[in-house]
């Protein structure tokens, strides 16, 4: 290339480039004075940048309108007051305004956030946090939110849609606890579910709830949609082998005309049909085929029909909430099952939570009778880790009894709670005694921690309470 006068280059008319041919007759012969080619090159150089400018213009223009867009947008949505707050799910729905969650779907806190939202202002940024947390508890595929249109002026309907993954595998911990009588209990289930089936297989190790330990494995197939939602399916089989405590033993020959003698293993098959008569109301339907093997007599089996009615209310005004839930259990063994216990046990259950705020007060009411000669693992038992706390079941009953009453009246301030536990238990040939026990502790979500002291005269021991689920 040549330098013209003021700095700009030209071209020569016999430079030869990578996609140009070389002959002279290729290239425009220059005619312009090297002066007039200043001025036009100029000119082009001053155009391209002001078109630079004009362009960022353009833009920061258009950025500034869609941002005043938006924030009209979300101005315009938070003018709007929640009237209700709606979740669908597979196979389910609650209304939040209307049935409060009767059926307990939501966890205690995401119910309670997501009741929060009623009466108030539209809030985008609350609608996408109760989404998350609706995703992440429900193990979700997606959740999307819809805003629809009030029965008012002014209001709005907020849906929630939750799509499930259509297959998913679970692990969860039904109950982990020491106690300081008793020591550990725990169990420990995997659930896979596809569709609105679910299978489940789990350990267990459980020195809590009976009079004996009782360790093996649970194993479930449930159908929570069998045509319709209001009818639910399960099949659970279980296979435990069991430990006895010294005074149990001792005590198995004294009640063998009353319950059976001291069995070292036991197996359960026991279908289930569940129906939801009313939004309030359930109604299970089964029969339980449970095998006892015993160290030096044949085996022996309770077949009985099983019943349970379950009532559960939720109550609702502008600083309170009540919940009530109610139920009445039967399980009747009878030989037209081919059962060799002939018996029947009835258990009657009542709960009242009041909450107020950080407040709340339960009372836990629970009576139970059993007629005929019934196994021991069907007879009840107190001094655990729900019921008379501080007492050493095995000192109140080692084998348990057929009769029993229990009430729990306790208080939780946020993480911090104290109870009082009163209770009896007896045989139709004893005298029923009234115990009492008293307790403090924490409680967060799923886990606690108490200690509770037996009252009676002389020497008290307390018991340690750690665990989760129980």
């Amino acid at each position: 290339m040549a330098r013209a006068a003021g700095g700009i280059f030209i071209p020569r008319a016999r430079a030869c480039g990578s996609f140009h041919t070389c002959e002279v007759e290729s290239h425009r012969a220059l005619t312009d004075t090297p002066g007039f080619q200043l001025v036009v090159n100029g000119s082009r150089l001053a155009l391209s940048g002001r078109m630079k400018l004009v362009g960022l213009g353009c833009l920061l223009v258009a950025s500034a309108l869609f941002a005043g867009t938006q924030d009209s947008e979300f101005n315009v949505n938070t003018r709007y007051t929640v009237e209700t707050v709606v979740i669908n799910a597979d196979g389910w729905t609650t209304n939040l305004a209307a049935d409060h969650d009767q059926n307990g779907k939501l966890s205690p806190a995401l119910r309670k956030d997501a009741s929060a939202l009623i009466g108030e202002k539209l809030n985008p940024t609350m609608l996408d946090e109760i989404g998350r947390r609706l995703r992440k508890e429900f193990h979700a595929r997606t959740v999307e939110h819809r805003v629809l249109r009030g029965r008012s002026p002014e209001y709005v309907q907020v849906a929630f849609d939750v799509r499930l993954k259509p297959a998913r595998f679970d692990v969860s911990v039904p109950k982990f606890l020491y106690n300081s009588e008793q020591g550990w209990s725990g169990a420990v289930e995997g659930t896979a579910t596809v569709g609105h089936n679910g299978f489940t297989a789990g350990l267990v190790s459980d020195a809590d709830e009976l009079s004996e330990r009782y360790s093996g494995m649970v194993a479930r197939y449930e159908n929570t949609r069998l045509g319709t939602d209001r009818i639910h399916l399960r099949f659970a089989f279980e296979d435990y082998h069991e430990q006895w405590n010294a005074a149990a033993i001792a005590a198995a020959p004294h009640d063998a005309f009353e319950t059976s003698a001291i069995y070292r293993a036991r197996n359960n098959f026991e279908p289930e049909v569940t129906f939801a008569l009313a939004r309030p109301l359930t109604l299970s339907v089964g029969a339980s085929f449970e095998q006892m093997q015993f160290a030096a007599a044949p085996n022996e089996s309770a077949n009985a029909l099983v019943t349970t009615l379950r009532y559960h209310r939720r109550l609702e005004d502008s600083e309170n909430q009540h919940d009530l839930d109610a139920a009445y259990s039967l399980r009747a063994a009878t030989k037209v099952l081919g059962s060799d216990f002939v018996y029947a046990r009835h258990r009657w259950e009542f709960r009242y939570m009041l909450t107020r705020g950080k407040n709340v007060f339960i009372d836990d009411a629970t009576a139970g009778f059993i007629s005929g000669r019934a196994p021991l693992y069907e007879r009840f038992t107190l001094g655990n880790s729900s019921t008379l706390r501080g007492w050493n079941k095995y000192e109140l009953d080692p084998l348990g009894g057929s009769r029993m009453v229990h009430n729990t009246a306790e208080y939780r301030y946020g993480i911090f709670q104290v109870f009082y536990d009163s209770g009896t238990i007896w045989d139709r040939t004893d005298t029923a005694i009234l115990r009492h026990s008293a307790g403090i502790g924490l409680r967060q979500g799923i886990f606690s921690l108490a200690v509770a002291f037996p009252i009676r005269d002389g020497h008290i021991d307390p018991v340690f309470m750690v665990g989760m689920n129980y």
